[in-house]
């Protein structure tokens, strides 16, 4: 029995670092997002609900693509993040440690594309990243209440 669990547990962190490793790419290598050439200037939004404004306002002349992606896409592609999280270690099985985490390591990826002039730092990306990684523990959570009433 430990060392299925073993086992489960090292298949869950190379799924983990699988996940990581391909939100990377998206973030600063996809040519589909626009990473194909550093830029010449740092870009950055440190205004709340700016970009999302402004998402809503020009979603027709943008297109659906984009607004589905820089809305949605920031909560879809942290909540494997926060779901992960704990799955795979009970230190983060507390909604604060897992919101935390994933705030800092948004903070993190939003940082390194200003620094690396692949993206735009974007506080409102930040605070979606992190909704994405609550909503992510959150339906951990549901999962485990489910599971928990099945087996009763």
């Amino acid at each position: 029995m430990k060392g299925r669990r073993k086992n489960l547990t090292r298949a869950g962190w190379l799924l983990f670092y699988l996940y990581i490793i391909l939100l990377s790419y998206f973030l600063f290598f996809s040519e589909s997002y626009g990473r194909e050439n550093v830029m010449k200037e740092y870009h950055y939004n440190l205004h709340f609900f700016k970009e999302i404004k402004r998402f809503f306002i020009y979603r027709q002349q943008l297109g659906n693509e984009a607004f589905i992606v820089n809305i949605f896409g920031n909560v879809a592609a942290f909540a494997p993040f926060g779901f992960m999280l704990p799955l795979l270690d009970k230190r983060y099985r507390r909604l604060f440690c897992s919101a935390f985490l994933c705030l800092l390591f948004s903070l993190c990826v939003e940082t390194l594309q200003l620094f690396l002039k692949v993206g735009v730092f974007d506080v409102d990306d930040i605070m979606m990243n992190t909704l994405g990684g609550v909503l992510g523990y959150l339906f951990y959570v549901l999962i485990n209440v489910f599971i928990g009433k099945k087996k009763c």
